[in-house]
């Protein structure tokens, strides 16, 4: 895929028209917008419906009486609702959006047209009831919280949503395996649910992205005929892949919003279109030396017109509308001060206008998403360098991971330096692990390099401050290798696992071993069966059967 391509596309979304071969999807195409002067020279076909973004000529309204006007008026407004269910079903019938799914996401589509502040406000409460704390009762919101707060209301979840369940185990529904076992070692490197929920997304060792749609036999509880899942989409970069991010406003229905970044070695940062595959834009990095670098880390700003990437001792920020080689550079080492190190992740608190940086130096800064400046530089207490970072949803709280460090870290923001508590897990190696929050902040969840998932609960840590271990509310073994990535769906109780490491054969150990060895024919290297699991999986976190006021008798997967 040609790099020029892309950039002189934008990413306004005009490859959403594009024909498409590759996918086996046939394309949508999104009405143009037609000038003002253009308006009375449309003219509308007998038994065709009119686009939703068509307009209809107000010239001579004002020769016409109040009457004629309000019937004008509701004769419009019903043919663009009838526009916009016809366009409805023409996405559901290419398969775009699952039947299930679009009836989920219509709560969504519907808030943001502007139900009312009434719809907002109840979505926020909803939120707060479901366990997110971080506001006072009565407090006025700023608008960057407003900004947060309303995306959870205004998702699917609204009147959806299921609570996470982790009284029992998670049960596993299906995934994917078959999909890398044709590239030997081919294990996977992290997933990452759709802002959506509507499909997942993969890294792999064959350097390619790949994009699973969420099976519509979930809704229906009907888990025992759920089948392997298979890629939609293959995304192949040309080299290691260093990270990757949804654009965080993706909107299954709105198909100009679906695309994501991903960043590899000796590349620029690529913008990928979601709906067919292909790179709809890039950014081009350049180092002082004028040679093109490729950036470690990769995070859109909250409202997604920003694209900020770490570097050495440096994070640039491109703006998403405006491909090419012009960024802001902001430094994170000013006068031999600040953080240094590779900017190896970055996240954004959803309540402030404040992002945070973790870098192989073993720190984390808080730094203005106004004009960069340090806010805050956290005291070093990781062992290994910082591999991912993630902010509650009241914006109080700032978790960090490391490499080859057992622990993640809970920083109180409202007292910078103050670790409120750590939880512990199993991490030997340089790999890059996840952890995830649910929506509500409550839960904690990671894997760990022998393939058990732990489970904590935040809301038990000790209300007096005082730091200590957290216990895991659940344990499971969810792979039998290396459980790296782990992501929590945004509004069903629905968890993603990928699994599987880099493996090097073990040198003996002993005389006896290396004479065992060397009579079965071994060089000097132990037969110790190294067991391999490259997988993606779906997993139930739930109730375990269909709500009470379902009358259907539904198959169950037995625990």
């Amino acid at each position: 895929m040609s790099d020029s391509g892309g950039e002189g596309g934008g990413v306004s979304g005009s490859a959403a028209g594009q024909d498409s071969e590759g996918d086996g999807e046939p394309p949508q195409h999104v009405p143009p917008l037609l000038p003002e002067s253009d308006y009375a020279e449309v003219e509308e076909t007998p038994g065709e419906a009119a686009p939703p973004s068509a307009k209809r000529s107000r010239m001579g309204e004002e020769e016409m009486g109040l009457e004629e006007v309000v019937e004008s008026e509701e004769k419009e407004l019903g043919e663009v609702e009838e526009s916009v269910r016809v366009d409805e079903e023409m996405r559901a019938q290419e398969n775009l959006i699952r039947p299930a799914q679009r009836e989920l996401l219509q709560g969504e589509e519907e808030v943001q047209k502007g139900e009312g502040a009434a719809a907002i406000a109840e979505g926020v409460e909803e939120c707060h009831q479901n366990g997110d704390e971080g506001h006072e009762e009565g407090e006025t919101e700023r608008p960057e919280e407003e900004c947060s707060s309303s995306r959870s209301a205004d998702s699917p979840s609204v009147g959806q949503h299921l609570a996470l369940d982790f009284t029992h185990d998670p049960q596993m529904l299906t995934g994917s395996w078959n999909e890398y076992s044709n590239f030997p070692e081919n294990y996977l490197r992290g997933c990452k649910w759709a802002p959506d929920g509507s499909c997942i997304l993969t890294n792999s060792a064959d350097n390619v992205l790949r994009v699973y749609n969420l099976p519509p036999e979930i809704y229906s509880y009907a888990w025992d005929l759920l089948p392997e899942m298979s890629p939609v989409l293959r995304m192949a970069e040309g080299d290691t892949i260093y990270d990757y991010c949804w654009y965080p406003n993706m909107n299954s229905l709105e198909p100009e919003t679906c695309f994501l970044a991903s960043s590899s070695r000796d590349n620029p940062v690529h913008i990928w279109d979601a709906f067919y595959g292909e790179v709809r834009a890039s950014f081009r990095p350049y180092n002082h030396l004028d040679e093109l670098t490729a950036a470690h880390s990769l995070c859109f700003s909250p409202d997604g017109t920003q694209l900020y990437c770490g570097f050495d001792k440096t994070v640039r920020v491109f703006y998403t509308e405006r491909p090419g080689r012009d960024c802001e550079e902001r430094p994170t080492v000013v006068k031999k001060q600040g953080q240094s190190g590779i900017i190896s992740c970055l996240g954004f608190s959803p309540c402030q206008a404040v992002y945070a940086c973790g870098s192989y130096s073993r720190c984390a800064g808080l730094y203005s998403c106004q004009d960069g400046t340090l806010l805050a530089l956290l005291p070093t207490r990781h062992h290994g360098g910082l591999t991912h970072l993630l902010f509650s949803p009241d914006g109080n709280y700032l978790y960090t991971g490391g490499r080859k460090d057992p622990e993640i870290l809970c920083w109180d923001l409202r007292e910078p330096g103050k670790v409120v508590f750590s939880l512990k897990r199993n991490v030997t190696t340089n790999q890059r692990i996840y952890f995830d929050l649910d929506p509500s902040g409550r839960y904690l969840l990671s894997g760990d390099t022998e393939g058990v998932v732990s489970v904590w609960d935040t809301q038990t840590a000790p209300p007096d401050g005082h730091e200590e271990l957290l216990q895991p509310q659940l344990r499971v073994q969810a792979h039998w290798d290396c459980t790296n990535g782990i992501s929590v769906h945004p509004f069903m109780p629905l968890l993603a696992t990928s699994s599987g490491q880099r493996q090097f054969p073990w040198p003996a150990d002993s005389e006896g071993d290396s004479a065992s060895d060397t009579e079965g024919g071994g060089a000097g290297v132990s037969q110790q069966e190294v067991k391999q699991d490259n997988t993606l999986s779906l997993w139930w976190a739930g109730p375990l059967g269909p709500p009470a006021d379902e009358d259907q008798s539904t198959a169950v997967l037995e625990v």
